[in-house]
């Protein structure tokens, strides 16, 4: 994931009263801290969760490793994401998410990485869940829970098809509300999750430093060379 917009233009954009130290991330792994929006009696607000949902019923916290995505199609019953699916949704907010494809013939083709954004290069969110894990239920609960969170994923639509068969659910701002709300009828909240429309996107190209979750910096973004490194992403599950 990418997030470079300032605090504050995220607290506007989002309607949240916190202003956290966040720093410019341009290459966001699995397993790391996310901002997320959250519902709470008195409206909306900014929490850190780390990437990767961890249900409250799990022994060992690592299982939110392969937990970074949620598929819509059986988000509703899937035993590690229907409670958080019915009660506990969350917007995740970037300023773009990244993908690949193999470029090149042979044995050992390379891999090419994308950075999607919305065409007007404005902040945008992803729709999201999230857990409190409270420690094994054979030890003592956790001074402090481990909230953690996962990105819904959907089938993919035509502009971004040529990368991957899913993409993340983009969230139109004016369904926010109902996503974050646990009120809302589920029938409609499943109708959130679909493609974003081909418009909302683009996939630009990028060089081989962001194949490694090491790289953190703005030089994610430069441009492929003809000299690209031939060297594949971290082995990470990652969709983007």
């Amino acid at each position: 994931m990418l997030l470079t917009t300032p605090v504050n233009e995220i607290q506007r954009v989002f309607g949240v009263p916190e202003r956290p130290n966040l720093k410019e991330r341009w290459n966001v792994a699995p397993t790391q801290d996310i901002p997320a929006i959250r519902r709470e009696e008195d409206g909306r607000h900014l929490a850190l969760l780390r990437w990767g949902l961890v249900p409250p019923w799990a022994d060992d916290p690592s299982i939110g490793g392969r937990m970074i995505n949620a598929r819509g199609e059986s988000v509703a019953d899937k035993p590690a994401f229907r409670d958080a699916f019915r009660k506990r949704r969350c917007l995740i907010p970037l300023d773009g998410f990244y993908e690949w494809t193999s470029v090149g013939e042979g044995a050992r083709p390379r891999k090419q990485g994308h950075v999607i954004r919305r065409r007007d290069r404005s902040l945008f969110a992803l729709a999201g869940l999230w857990e409190r894990w409270r420690g094994p239920k054979s030890g003592p609960p956790l001074d402090h829970p481990l909230e953690t969170a996962t990105v819904v994923t959907t089938g993919t639509n035509a502009t971004l098809s040529f990368l991957h068969d899913r993409m993340p659910v983009v969230l139109d701002p004016a369904d926010w509300d109902a996503w974050l709300d646990p009120a809302t009828p589920l029938p409609v909240v499943e109708g959130l999750i679909r493609s974003a429309p081909e418009d909302w996107l683009d996939a630009v190209p990028v060089g081989p430093r962001v194949n490694s979750v090491r790289n953190d910096d703005a030089s994610c973004l430069d441009p492929p060379s003809d000299a690209v490194e031939r060297k594949k992403p971290d082995d990470q599950p990652r969709l983007f």
